[in-house]
């Protein structure tokens, strides 16, 4: 990919996608990981799944 359009596509994914990073202990990490893998989901998924959820109370 060329790195104007590179720049480009960036440039627009920033427009509609945004980041949200919190540390947390490794601990806790492994953990919901491990949890995430048995029910086949991940993080992005199970976090927009609870964004909805407390949006909709």
């Amino acid at each position: 990919m060329p790195d104007k359009s590179r720049a480009e596509y960036f440039r627009k994914r920033r427009e509609t996608i945004g980041q949200f990073s919190v540390p947390m202990s490794r601990e806790k990490l492994n953990a919901l990981t491990e949890k995430l893998n048995e029910q086949n989901k991940t993080k992005t998924q199970w976090l927009n799944e609870k964004i909805d959820e407390e949006l909709s109370q």
